[in-house]
């Protein structure tokens, strides 16, 4: 059935851009095998037009969603014609230089892994029809190193289509200090990757304000509830930055913590200062800025926070949090 249909719209799409005229639905349904047989009396009897004008129209409306462009003309007696012209449905070359090709390479890795296998095939094919060149593959690396970018959430791919559409979508999330997920209604603006984890930024319709969401904290499904936004879409949405800050990237200042041995090597990639102690713990001064204490809460016990006292009680409050469950 598949074929069969790839097949008549192929014939349907080459009698639209071979003819010099405008045709008639009774000139296509006459020049095309499959209008012809779907007309056939034995076919339908009286109905066997409405059978063929039902086929044509899907497969007019197919052929517009695939990006031909068909022109709708009415003669002087009346009849209505159908056109693609040539010059219409020409597009200029296509060129890539090896950013380009090297982006469209990881966003249908991405795409591959999101289960938008098809969509992704389908664009690369429309890029090559329009003139990409053969020798640009965007699914094989062309130097030692290739960056990949994972996408295993089961979030990754509502939300994705949520941000295109403009959709509100409701989600249970759970905060790194929390025990328990909370329903959250956010109006979706952008998707993005940092540091192997997947991010969301919205506005957040409970809390009235902008926020961001790990969607690896993200538990069961993503629903989408009513339409429209309450709240503009800022031009540049700062995903990483607004994370960075949260990790304290943007720290200005230390906090001196005592660290286990062996354990903590994220910790120790950031650290300014590593003293070994004598009894099986190592003293580091690593940055301080906002969001550090959630993350030294996912260390355990293999953490304890020496100074400033106010982080000190902020990862104790946490860890107290998290206790009572």
């Amino acid at each position: 059935m598949a074929i069969a249909k790839a097949e008549r719209l192929m014939n349907l799409a080459l009698c639209l851009l071979g003819a010099r005229r405008p045709l008639s639905k009774r000139e296509l349904r006459d020049s095309i095998e499959a209008y012809v047989e779907a007309a056939r009396p034995d076919r339908g009897g009286a109905g066997s037009d409405d059978s063929f004008n039902r086929m044509f129209e899907r497969d007019k409306d197919d052929l517009r969603e695939l990006g031909l462009v068909i022109e709708t003309v009415e003669n002087v007696d009346g009849e209505v014609g159908y056109l693609a012209r040539r010059d219409s449905n020409r597009l200029p070359p296509i060129t890539l230089d090896a950013e380009e090709a090297a982006a469209l390479g990881l966003a249908a890795k991405v795409w591959q892994q999101a289960r938008l296998a098809g969509a992704a095939s389908g664009a690369l094919q429309k890029l090559r029809a329009a003139g990409l060149p053969e020798e640009v593959d965007p699914y094989e690396g062309h130097a030692a190193l290739e960056p990949r970018i994972p996408v295993h959430e089961a979030a990754f791919e509502p939300l994705m289509l949520a941000c295109r559409d403009r959709r509100p979508v409701l989600f249970d999330y759970r905060k790194a200090s929390a025990a328990h997920p909370e329903p959250r209604h956010v109006e979706p603006w952008a998707l993005e990757c940092w540091r192997g984890h997947w991010y969301l930024a919205g506005f957040d319709r409970g809390r009235g304000a902008e926020r961001v969401f790990r969607l690896s904290r993200i538990t069961g499904k993503v629903r989408s509830r009513g339409t429209g936004f309450t709240a503009p879409v800022p031009d540049v949405v700062t995903v990483r930055e607004t994370v960075a800050s949260w990790a304290g990237e943007t720290a200005d200042r230390s906090a001196l913590i005592r660290l286990r041995s062996g354990a903590g090597y994220p910790l120790r990639a950031k650290a300014a200062k590593v003293r070994e102690l004598d009894d099986g713990w190592d003293e580091l001064e690593i940055p301080y800025g906002h969001g550090l204490d959630a993350w030294l809460v996912e260390f355990g016990p293999d953490v304890v926070v020496v100074e400033p006292a106010e982080l000190r009680a902020d990862v104790v409050d946490r860890l107290r949090a998290v206790a009572k469950g």
